[in-house]
């Protein structure tokens, strides 16, 4: 603090930079989504191609992420051998696949509101799949908290106008394995002390995610892509497009470091209802009474999920902050009584 209890320059200017890589994270993020919307809604750019498009966005992701590490320097490569590599990321980007693919073709029947209310069951199942591997303890206040948020939902989806049973299957199948995949990193690499950030992410997870959407892509959309004589690939949208999504994991990157995960979890409250707003006046989705009513429960479940973490992680750094105190005492402690006993066995004159 200055004076008068103003605020320094230096604690000014990191406020203006926080808020300005949420801007960003927000803006590539909502823009990803209409954009990934656009091209694959069927009234709009007309190409229903999710697996294409996800190919696209990860050999774009996996070149640029592939120049940044090993030709500009800009991101240390992580050690690691290929048993953990076949071990840990393999299965890894199996689910990343499987997860992108899935939430892209739920675009084609779903509209981003809908969808964006239907990501709000996240929560419930990182912690379903936590507890099932272990890795979180069953509570019941916790198990209370997710029941509320998975009511919400139910809400939002019987008020939804435009409900469609498949397009709720893919969804609700992409949350299933992205909640999967993020338990998976905490087993298979957080556990084994490897950490990676988005960028060399990308770099390891990303071709293998293209290999293995490549054996659906050979079954499923490759023969009507052939058979599509009048299709000419657009390098202004699908450049811009894939860009934005290499964009995004910058931004990921730079949010989660300068700030908190935390931070990054309240801002994507704020892009879920901008979506939404978005989706009724822009797109022109219907929303109903009853759709925002059930969302407003599970955002309210949501919000109070991210509050007990929140208080849950201050309370270990405190018991981890006393713990250091004590065995620094215990450690001064046992030098002056070190000290003490020298001086007492030394002769006398």
């Amino acid at each position: 603090m200055g004076k008068g209890g103003q605020l320094s320059e230096g604690v000014i200017k990191n406020i203006i930079l926080s808020y300005t890589y949420v801007a960003i994270w927000i803006f590539l993020s909502f823009t990803v989504i209409v954009y990934n919307k656009y091209i694959l809604d069927k009234k709009m750019y007309d190409w229903p191609f999710p697996i294409s498009l996800t190919m696209i966005h990860m050999s774009f992701c996996s070149t640029l992420a592939f120049l940044l590490i090993k030709v500009f320097k800009f991101v240390e490569p992580v050690s690691m051998s290929r048993d953990t590599y076949l071990r840990s990321v393999v299965p890894i980007g199996a689910l990343y696949s499987l997860s992108l693919w899935l939430s892209n073709s739920a675009y084609i029947y779903l509209s981003v509101s809908f969808i964006q209310m239907l990501k709000a069951l996240m929560p419930v199942a990182v912690y379903s799949i936590g507890v099932l591997f272990k890795k979180e303890g069953f509570k019941s206040e916790t198990m209370m908290n997710m029941l509320s948020i998975s009511f919400g939902v139910a809400i939002a989806a019987y008020g939804e106008a435009r409900f469609d049973v498949w397009g709720v299957i893919l969804q609700l199948g992409a949350v299933a394995f992205e909640a999967t995949r993020l338990v998976m990193i905490q087993i298979l690499l957080t556990s084994k002390g490897i950490t990676l950030n988005p960028i060399t992410s990308l770099y390891y997870v990303a071709p293998c995610c293209l290999a293995f959407l490549f054996i659906p892509w050979i079954v499923v959309e490759f023969p009507i892509l052939r058979d599509t004589s009048s299709f000419h690939f657009d390098y202004l949208i699908f450049g811009t497009n894939s860009f934005c999504a290499f964009a995004l994991n910058l931004a990921v990157f730079l949010l989660v470091g300068k700030t908190s995960a935390l931070t990054m979890n309240v801002a994507g409250v704020v892009k879920d209802w901008l979506l939404i707003a978005f989706s009724w006046s822009v797109i022109k989705d219907t929303v109903t009474p009853v759709n925002l009513f059930g969302y407003g429960i599970a955002f309210l479940g949501v919000a109070y999920y991210n509050h007990a973490k929140l208080r849950a992680l201050k309370a270990k750094d405190a018991q981890k902050t006393a713990q250091q105190v004590d065995e620094e005492s215990g450690r001064l402690l046992e030098e002056r009584e070190g000290n003490e006993g020298g001086r007492k066995n030394e002769p006398e004159d």
